[in-house]
């Protein structure tokens, strides 16, 4: 198994189900959104702090593949790796069903920074992720 730079256990709950008991596709964005906060809050920052401070990150682009469905009450585990392509925050995200580590879905998930109302090139994080 490769290395992530982050990596969250989380629990599939009954109402992220569908009707064919399997998790609904917009839940895995949740959980790699989930998991990008936790990561941010894990270096000793937070998206309302950054906000406060004038600056914002946005999803530009999502891009999901599934690969097999969680269920209720199923543990998993989300990971993530993080690099700068110009000025993108690129996440390569995975989710995988525990205990066995099932690949469930993988992601990349590309963010831009803007600061004061600007575009930037993602200067902000480059001491925060040392990229």
């Amino acid at each position: 198994m490769k290395e992530y730079r982050f990596q969250i256990d989380l629990k599939v709950r009954d109402y992220e189900c569908d009707l064919q008991g399997v998790v609904n596709n917009s839940n895995y964005q949740r959980y790699m959104e989930h998991t990008r906060h936790e990561f941010l809050e894990s270096l000793g920052e937070n998206f309302g702090a950054m906000h406060e401070k004038g600056i914002d990150a946005f999803v530009s682009r999502v891009n999901i593949r599934f690969k097999a469905s969680l269920r209720s009450g199923d543990r998993f585990r989300s990971c993530l790796n993080v690099k700068k392509e110009g000025p993108k925050i690129v996440f390569e995200q995975d989710i995988f069903r525990l205990p066995d580590m099932t690949p469930a879905a993988s992601g990349r998930i590309e963010s831009v920074v803007v600061e004061n109302g600007k575009l930037t090139r993602g200067e902000y994080f480059d001491n925060l992720l040392l990229i």
